[in-house]
């Protein structure tokens, strides 16, 4: 939510609250008002369990201060022993949220020094007024499902060009490796994370499952590529298959999108798997570490691809 948005549904919610309030002939009017601007929050979820919340702090807080002032009375003691007591249990249930403004309409009852059935309804209502009338004005969030699907395109270029550059790099038999891309990536992805789960606490009753773990398993991928990015800096001859594994890393970049389910990568590492068997035992010392990064480059790769694998027959139609 931007400044503005918040300013303007902060000033709203304020003077409607106080507005609903005074119309409904309630005592202390404007505690409405403060307690609507507590109650508005970045997002619809947020928002609706903080009104939750404080409406349980608010029976908590009610019932020991009823009892505390009906047995004792009204004297600054019995309400420091209220706070005592309610303070401790509000943190014990996780009620933490409501002491403030909860405490305020307890005030009311300490300076009215009543506990009349109508002025704790009255207090109660001021709660609801001022959280409801939060809530409501929250239900308006603009949608960011076009900024998220901007980011789907551009994430998935993004793993394209590193894939296809992890593929010159071993045709050409140079280690040499470019760390800025990878940096760029899990920067993207931070920020689509961070808009998605916005945008899944926006949503009461719909679900945005799909592109928070679409999200999250490219950030999984991303990590391999970093392990990747070590290993190729590392590899500096050439060999047959080194332009064998190029062309898988170019294979699995042209298939990078999250409609393709990508099972026949998988099988083409078998096959692989199968080629290194098959080949000669490296003779040189070179050979052998070259033999076992690409083996290493192999097995990354494969975990790669199977990420996106299971993510597919999760939510394949």
């Amino acid at each position: 939510m931007s400044i503005l948005q918040r300013t303007i549904k902060l000033v709203l919610a304020t003077t409607l609250a106080i507005i609903i309030a005074d119309y409904l002939h309630l005592t202390y009017a404007t505690s409405a008002g403060v307690i609507a601007i507590l109650s508005v929050l970045d997002t619809r979820k947020s928002t609706f369990a903080i009104a939750c919340q404080r409406l349980l702090s608010a029976l908590l807080a009610l019932s020991i201060a009823i009892a505390l002032f009906y047995v004792f009375g009204y004297h600054l003691w019995v309400f420091s022993v209220y706070i005592a007591l309610y303070v401790p249990l509000a943190y014990y249930w996780k009620l933490e949220t409501g002491i403030a403004p909860v405490t305020v309409l307890i005030l009311h009852l300490f300076s009215e020094k009543s506990i009349s059935p109508l002025l704790i309804v009255n207090e109660l209502s001021l709660l609801l007024v001022g959280a409801g009338t939060a809530l409501v004005l929250n239900l308006y969030m603009p949608s960011k499902q076009k900024a998220i699907a901007d980011y789907f395109v551009k994430v998935e270029e993004e793993l394209k060009v590193i894939l296809c550059r992890f593929g010159t790099l071993l045709r050409s038999g140079d280690g040499s490796n470019d760390g800025q891309l990878i940096d760029h990536l899990e920067k993207t992805l931070s920020e689509a994370l961070e808009l998605v789960y916005i945008e899944s606490n926006n949503q009461l009753f719909q679900s945005t499952n799909y592109q928070v773990h679409y999200f999250e398993m490219r950030r999984e991928q991303e990590k391999i590529l970093k392990g990747m990015s070590e290993s190729i800096q590392k590899l500096n001859l050439q060999s047959q298959e080194n332009q064998i594994l190029a062309e898988l890393f170019e294979r699995t970049g042209q298939q990078i999108s999250k409609e393709n389910p990508a099972n026949d990568l998988i099988v083409a590492i078998e096959d692989f798997l199968e080629h290194f068997r098959e080949r000669p035992l490296p003779v040189t010392r070179d050979e052998f570490e070259g033999r076992a990064l690409l083996f290493q480059l192999l097995g990354d790769l494969e975990r790669f691809i199977q990420l996106k694998v299971d993510f597919y027959d999760s939510y394949k139609p």
